[in-house]
């Protein structure tokens, strides 16, 4: 998975409006026998994408050409279910680097940080707001700023600042996993080590 660092991102949405989306609808527990990260976003809401058949199914947001960009917002409860790492990595890798919501399922929402994938939370009278918004105008633009913790969305007048983990924060700003951290510090890890063995 390619580990970019984070940065201010403007964008169209794709709209995902139903409420409790769970982790087998983000990808079907069939295609979960890879170990690779690679190749999971043509999966991604399979079973709501393409009927029996494999055809398109029309009305779903990701087969509809007027809805595009990097943005993904989605009703109340995203990512509950099954705590399977695989749906953050079909949103990651079909291209999405934001999921907004109201309300992550806290495993999830976790799998998406460590993905790469920024969750950002927003009140539900403005998540309402912006699903409106975006279904009516594909052309509505949304810009969040990691550096910041801000979301704006000139079109509704919205600007909120959200909630992060400044750990989790940090590595996406500097395109670190947990290792790439770990191996950041390591003349601080050196210093310390030589300092306890004395």
């Amino acid at each position: 998975m390619m580990k970019e660092k984070f940065t201010t991102i403007t964008s169209t949405c794709v709209p995902m409006p139903a409420e409790n989306i769970d982790t087998d609808r983000i990808i079907p527990a069939r295609f979960l026998k890879s170990t690779s990260r690679e190749g999971f976003g043509e999966k991604l809401f399979y079973d709501q994408r393409f009927d029996a058949n494999g055809n398109p199914i029309a009305d779903f947001p990701l087969n509809n050409p007027a809805y595009g960009g990097i943005i993904l917002v989605a009703g109340k409860n995203f990512g509950c279910g099954s705590s399977r790492e695989h749906a953050a990595w079909a949103i990651h890798d079909y291209g999405f680097r934001v999921v907004v919501s109201s309300f992550f399922a806290d495993i999830h929402k976790n799998n998406e940080l460590n993905s790469f994938v920024l969750p950002v939370t927003i009140p539900q009278d403005m998540l309402d707001k912006l699903l409106v918004a975006i279904t009516a105008d594909p052309t509505v633009q949304v810009t969040v700023d990691l550096e910041n913790q801000t979301i704006k969305c000139d079109a509704i007048g919205m600007e909120y600042k959200f909630e992060i983990n400044p750990y989790k924060k940090y590595c996406l700003l500097n395109g670190f996993d947990d290792v790439d951290y770990l191996l950041s510090r390591r003349d601080d890890v050196v210093a310390y080590e030589k300092k306890s063995n004395k």
